[in-house]
């Protein structure tokens, strides 16, 4: 296994951790980026509710949780509309500093499939260089008697 893929769901549970506590810390950060079909009486509960979801993904995938895998892939598929809307924002002055500039923002959207990358490499079986197709599995009990 590689070292970036050994490290992968580290980097990715940092900026978890980063970005949940941001969202929990200063929610203000991200009412610009809530997509516009969604209501705006709505709007803080999500951001809340999505720094709460990056920082519990963060621990499951610092300890490589079997739920740590699919539940980052969701969180970063459930935010992706808000950064299509800060894309699509970009120049317009909604958008709080460098994310205003368009091309910030759109060479932002790729950067999701790599975060899918790293989330998958938390998956059970990565662990040691091992994938599940070759994990041994347990080892037989080992009998206590002698003679």
């Amino acid at each position: 296994m590689s070292e970036l893929r050994r490290r992968a769901p580290d980097l990715l549970a940092a900026a978890f951790t980063t970005s949940g506590l941001v969202h929990l810390v200063r929610p203000a950060t991200f009412a610009a980026l809530m997509p516009r079909l969604i209501p705006a009486r709505h709007h803080r509960g999500l951001i809340y509710l999505s720094g709460l979801a990056e920082l519990i993904c963060a621990a499951g995938l610092w300890r490589r949780t079997r739920w740590a895998a699919p539940a980052s892939v969701a969180v970063l598929g459930a935010v992706f509309p808000a950064n299509v809307q800060m894309a699509l924002d970009a120049g317009s002055g909604r958008n709080p500093g460098p994310a205003d500039k368009a091309v910030v923002a759109w060479r932002r959207l790729p950067l999701q499939l790599p975060m899918v990358w790293a989330a998958l490499q938390a998956r059970p079986g990565r662990v040691a260089g091992l994938s599940a197709a070759s994990d041994p599995g347990p080892s037989p009990p080992r009998s206590t008697r002698t003679g």
